[in-house]
């Protein structure tokens, strides 16, 4: 059996997509903090910590799932560790395993120290991440996605951190939540004939991929149009105009894939990354203004 190195380990769990996970917890503590509410420091960063390993479980769950599914092959885009096999199934399944266990002890002990509605939220994210590869071949992923990294962990954190749930911090859910769906939209975008292949079905496959390019460039373009109603209506602060600052990128993503006719499936091939990567910038942004609004 090959030896792996732990950044062999780390690499299997896609850390390039955590972003997803973290950001929306950094957002809501720097929210909550700003509205100022007493923040936890260490339950803050306890549950950031616990979150990437949710993520990181569900990420190799999913691709265990993928490779047996037949959706990752030797001619798709995306992971390819399993389908070259740079790790055998087994091993994913350790390794899945394991994060799973960190991920449950420190959500149940974030549990006893907080109180039973985090319990609540807990067991359905968990709930969800396993099914989720279910879920996405019936073209469900999107809201799974949606659900788990923007609603649940920003309803959750703002409990973890405050004792209480602070539903207004969701009105911020919707921008992050939204660029975090177009991660894999953009995915299955792209993926439409070998999804069809392997006998899944996605909401691109139903839609078709004109219909999927316009509702990712919805996707990533839509948030700072939301920002900017959350401002005008005093929802949230004037501050929120240095996310505006990720908006060039955004336009970038949404022309690729609008143009995905000229340019082939190779111009957005690793458009996924690219969104993610969108996402941290977008919620780093949005944290520092919330940060800076604390101030002024």
């Amino acid at each position: 059996m090959k030896k792996h190195s732990f950044k062999d380990w780390v690499l299997a769990t896609r850390p390039w997509s955590f972003p997803a996970s973290a950001m929306p917890v950094m957002v809501t503590i720097a929210w909550a903090w700003a509205k100022g509410i007493q923040v936890n420091w260490w339950f803050a960063l306890w549950a950031l910590v616990n979150i990437i390993f949710v993520h990181a479980a569900g990420n190799v769950w999913s691709d265990i799932a993928d490779y047996r599914r037949g959706v990752d092959a030797e001619d798709t885009f995306g992971v390819h560790t399993l389908v070259d096999k740079q790790f055998t199934v087994e091993e994913y399944h350790r390794l899945s395993l394991i994060l799973n266990a960190i991920a449950i002890v420190g959500g149940l002990a974030l549990v006893a120290l907080t109180g039973w509605p985090l319990l609540v939220i807990g067991a359905i994210g968990i709930a969800l991440s396993l099914l989720y590869p279910r879920l996405k071949y019936m073209a469900l992923g999107d809201l799974v996605i949606a659900l788990c990294y923007a609603f649940l962990p920003m309803t959750g954190t703002s409990f973890i951190v405050s004792g209480a749930i602070h539903w207004n911090v969701l009105w911020l859910a919707v921008p992050v939540g939204l660029i975090t769906v177009a991660i894999l939209h953009a995915n299955n975008v792209r993926d439409i004939e070998t999804d069809n292949r392997a006998g899944i079905s996605t909401f691109p496959m139903f839609t078709g991929r004109r219909f999927g390019a316009r509702l990712y460039a919805f996707e990533v373009l839509f948030p700072f149009v939301w920002l900017l109603g959350l401002m005008v209506f005093g929802i949230e602060p004037w501050w929120l105009l240095i996310a505006f600052a990720a908006l060039p990128v955004a336009f970038g993503n949404a022309r690729t894939i609008l143009d995905y006719e000229r340019g082939g499936k190779e111009s957005y091939a690793n458009l996924d990354e690219r969104t993610a990567k969108l996402q941290l910038l977008f919620s780093l942004l949005l944290t520092i203004a919330l940060v800076i609004s604390k101030f002024f």
